[in-house]
């Protein structure tokens, strides 16, 4: 199986180096690492001061809360570079805690997290916001610039796991048969919508699993990915199903991918998985958002050249 796509040395957070093949967009001044991380941690010390309003159920006097710190100081790398600024950023944040709803299939477990999730995501905005999204399943199915995952599975050239979601009544009428009889055989979620991703996102899995079959303990399964690139119209979808969606993603311009966690604990290889994606992180090659079971991954401008070469080199892209 080609899946060695070594990693190589890290490329500096702050590169002026133009991205691969990211239709035009230049990455903004907050790709800095000096700045993300900054506003990472703004946004852990933040958090700790909204437990109060969101404990006590204080709505407006949380959203009062955040419309004044999230103005200046660290949050102002990051949010004024998102699409529409820190006044856009403020009002979506609004909406999403306005609309929340606890739920099954919400990877937020209560209103801290929302907030959290929505924040942290504003990092992947700053990245891709202005890059060309996918609206339609159509426009996602017919980009030329996605690869099928489905050719690379059958070739051996992926190192990591994902399955198809599934389209009929009588495909889920199996799975759900499946579930019962061996629920912890493979993770729990609902799978792919769709098997296209791109090459960078790819090279990026293949690089994360083979350090991960490496590193983790004897006979843990490989990598488990359980969402890539979606459609704008998808992402609706996932939020009227109560989904933790947030909108602008990076998932819609095919940027960011979610990796099963959870799972893995009971092969005591989740410890390794997160410091594997944090290390990533700390370079400045991805944003991570721990999500519960899965965390999600966005791809950084910075290292999309390194990653498309990578791609190119050992699949031939």
């Amino acid at each position: 199986m080609r899946t060695s796509l070594n990693r190589r040395t890290a490329p500096a957070a702050d590169s002026t180096r133009q991205p691969a093949r990211t239709m035009g967009v230049v990455p903004a001044q907050g790709t800095r690492l000096a700045d993300v991380t900054a506003y990472r941690a703004a946004v852990g010390d933040l958090l700790a001061e909204v437990d109060g309003p969101v404990a006590a159920g204080r709505l407006r006097a949380l959203q009062t809360l955040l419309a004044e710190r999230l103005v200046g100081g660290e949050f102002d790398a990051v949010l004024s570079a998102v699409p529409g600024g820190i006044a856009a950023a403020i009002d979506g944040m609004t909406r999403e805690i306005s609309c929340y709803r606890a739920g099954a299939n919400s990877s937020a477990a209560g209103m801290s997290a929302v907030i959290r999730i929505y924040l942290l995501a504003q990092i992947d905005a700053m990245w891709w916001g202005s890059a060309p999204d996918f609206q339609s399943d159509e426009d996602l199915l017919s980009a030329d610039d996605l690869v099928d995952l489905e050719v690379l599975r059958r070739g051996g050239q992926l190192g990591f796991r994902y399955r198809r979601q599934a389209q009929t009544k009588a495909a889920r009428v199996v799975r759900a048969a499946e579930r019962r009889a061996w629920p912890d055989r493979v993770p729990r979620t609902a799978g792919l919508r769709f098997s296209r991703a791109r090459p960078e996102a790819v090279a990026l899995l293949n690089q994360v699993a083979a350090i991960f079959a490496a590193s983790c303990p004897p006979k843990t399964p490989p990598l488990w990915v359980t969402s890539l690139a979606r459609s704008v119209a998808h992402q609706h979808r996932l939020r009227d199903l109560g989904y933790a969606a947030v909108l602008p993603s990076a998932h819609c311009s095919g940027y960011a991918t979610d990796i099963e966690i959870l799972w893995y604990r009971r092969y005591d290889a989740d410890l390794v998985l997160r410091s594997l994606l944090l290390d990533r992180q700390a370079a400045g090659e991805v944003s991570v958002i721990d999500e519960g079971q899965a965390w999600h991954v966005c791809i950084s401008p910075a290292a999309v050249p390194e990653l498309r070469r990578a791609f190119e080199a050992e699949l031939g892209g």
